[in-house]
């Protein structure tokens, strides 16, 4: 079966990592039907189309949520830094920085 979601050979790697490089891959490709109906709904005139497509997103963006909070259980520190970006109210950056520094290796 041929893939381009691996970098290394995939009967090198383990069940983990196969499932987390389809995660990945999956999470991506949600982030991008994201970005693919923001763009038909910017140009869409039809109202009955463009609220098909604005409901489609939604599904997207449950997709895109679940993909990430399996990666986040099975990942902790990705949780660990997200936790400090995520939904905070301060400068992004810094937020970052600040989340990136306080998990120890």
């Amino acid at each position: 079966m041929a893939t381009t979601q691996y970098h290394e050979p995939p009967n090198e790697l383990s069940a983990k990592t196969r499932t987390f490089a389809r995660m990945i891959t999956s999470l991506t490709e949600e982030a991008e039907a994201i970005g693919w109906y923001e763009q038909r709904m910017s140009v869409e005139t039809d109202a009955t189309a463009k609220a098909i497509m604005r409901s489609a997103q939604k599904e997207e963006f449950k997709h895109f949520g679940m993909d990430l909070e399996f990666l986040l259980r099975k990942t902790p520190r990705w949780r660990e830094i997200l936790q400090g970006i995520l939904f905070t109210s301060g400068n992004i950056v810094a937020e970052g920085s600040e989340a990136e520094e306080s998990v120890k290796d």
